[in-house]
């Protein structure tokens, strides 16, 4: 079961690739949009989004299969590690994560806002939103985004994805809580995941306590450099889905 990453959709690039590649290696595939996909980037409560998985995961049950394996892409990563770690249905059998960010709330503030007055205000009228009940709503403030790109938001996802102290968007919180093998992919060009990312998420799964039984992360060479592409892998295609069949085969799923 496949989530998307910010503003895309189920036939972003990604999804499909992975997906005929592995139906020809004797997997089903099941993408799904959620509800911040293509002009609702930006605009979605993080809350909200386990629901659009909670009914894809109810589908693939539906139609008999009995072993399930989540994969999220970028900012589907962290919609699919909250939801594996508040749902321990024992057909969910592991979870695949590519192009996996650390701790959304601090990468906003610091590596794609990088305006403290501005991150401030979104801040406030954020509060002021939902205060009046208008969480839903786009915000009059615009917040830099990836490339340095303006883009609206509404309270609720700046509440819920991108402010420090109310956001719940933390990949290193939520992978530590997973009760299932985990694997996390990144290419080497990747210029929206920072090298560094990956081993926040590695460090929380290993860290004492932790409910995952056995993680693994696997940077794929791509001596190109880093870009948007390289974070959808388009360099990569045939070695990310070689990685994700070789590790299920580990996995013997």
């Amino acid at each position: 079961m496949q989530a998307h990453g910010s503003g895309g959709n189920l036939a972003s690039l990604l999804q499909p690739a992975i997906a005929r590649a592995l139906s020809a290696r004797g997997y089903a595939a099941l993408s799904i949009s959620t509800r911040q996909h293509d002009e609702h980037v930006n605009a979605d409560n993080f809350f909200d989004v386990r629901r659009d998985i909670e009914a894809a995961v109810a589908t693939v049950r539906a139609l008999g299969y009995r072993s399930i394996v989540l994969q999220g892409h970028s900012l589907g990563t962290i919609q699919v590690a909250f939801y594996a770690a508040t749902d321990w249905d024992p057909t969910i059998k592991a979870v695949i994560l590519t192009g996996a960010f650390g701790k959304l709330s601090w990468k906003s503030r610091h590596i794609l806002i990088q305006d403290e007055d501005n991150y401030k205000a979104l801040a406030e009228a954020s509060l002021g939103a939902l205060k009046a009940g208008k969480a839903a709503e786009i915000l009059p403030i615009k917040m830099r985004w990836l490339g340095g790109v303006e883009t609206p938001v509404t309270a609720q996802h700046f509440l819920t994805y991108r402010n420090e102290q109310t956001s719940a968007a933390d990949g290193t919180y939520w992978i530590s809580r997973i009760p299932r093998p985990i694997l996390i992919l990144r290419d080497e060009a990747d210029g929206v995941v920072l090298p560094f990312e990956p081993y926040m998420l590695l460090s929380a799964a290993r860290a004492e306590g932790s409910l995952v039984p056995s993680i693994k992360y696997e940077l794929l060479p791509n001596h190109r450099p880093p870009s948007r592409e390289g974070h959808l892998f388009a360099d990569n295609a045939d070695a990310l889905t070689d990685a994700v069949s070789a590790w299920l085969a580990e996995q013997h799923l």
